[in-house]
């Protein structure tokens, strides 16, 4: 199939499966959209783990361990679909150190770094367990909203993929807005959990990518995606100030 004849059937309604044959430009940005899920979900897990005995109690324990296994069975269901693309899954996994962090004082805005595909916020390390739990919140929040652009996307593996993932996506952002609450509640005071969170701000806002994105218009014409990155920000940035302050703590900027 050609490419002006995929981007037709597409617009007529045709979903496209692991069989189908896939010409040149779809395929790479499917793989790209996959390789940045997986290195992130990778990326992240390896670097919460170490924090998993900093929780303070055997439930915040068993609650991190869970998000940290299903963020590498995440990892492994989509790691599955890029094997129809010829990935070696055993040789990706073992590519790149994926607990491997940069310097906390970095800012490295958007911009690709590294030899995977994480998303920058996966490059920073963290620094104990209040910070563990806001980069929770914050990314599990920004996590939902970016996932959701792929549900009923065109390609359909990946698309019944975050159907199943996005809801387990959503419970660890959940988790950790109960985590934030209770952490201001043991320290009797919000400075500590305000302070990570104006840290992490801006890092997990970065994740949304450029507001001036020409990637976005080949995401539309292929069906991989609805909403531009400023429409995706404006919609994590209102919900997560929300729920913020719903636990006595204030986004940045607002």
């Amino acid at each position: 199939m050609q490419d002006d004849q995929l981007v037709a059937a597409i617009r007529a309604g045709r979903k496209l499966g692991a069989d189908d044959p896939l010409p040149a430009g779809y395929r790479t940005e499917v793989l790209r959209l996959m390789a940045v899920f997986v290195d992130s979900e990778l990326a992240g897990a390896a670097g919460f783990t170490p924090f998993i005995n900093h929780a303070p109690g055997v439930r915040e324990r068993a609650h991190a361990a869970r998000m940290v296994s299903e963020k590498f069975g995440h990892a492994e269901r989509v790691l599955g679909l890029m094997v129809r693309f010829g990935v070696d899954a055993d040789l990706y996994v073992r590519s790149h150190p994926w607990e491997a962090r940069l310097d906390r004082t970095l800012d490295l805005g958007n911009r690709r770094v590294g030899s995977d595909k994480r998303l920058n916020v996966f490059h920073y390390p963290l620094e104990g367990w209040i910070d563990a739990v806001a980069l929770n919140f914050l990314m599990g929040t920004a996590t939902a909203v970016q996932l959701a652009e792929m549900v009923g996307c065109s390609y359909e593996p990946l698309s019944k993929a975050m159907e199943e993932i996005l809801p387990r996506e959503e419970s660890h952002a959940r988790h950790g807005e109960k985590g934030l609450k209770l952490l201001v509640e043991r320290e009797g005071s919000s400075l500590p959990a305000q302070l990570a969170v104006a840290y992490w701000f801006p890092r997990v806002q970065a994740t949304f990518g450029r507001l001036d994105s020409d990637r976005f218009e080949l995401y539309r014409r292929y069906a991989l995606r609805r909403r531009p990155n400023a429409e995706m920000l404006h919609r994590w940035r209102g919900d997560v100030a929300k729920r913020l302050a719903a636990v006595g703590l204030a986004a940045p900027g607002f």
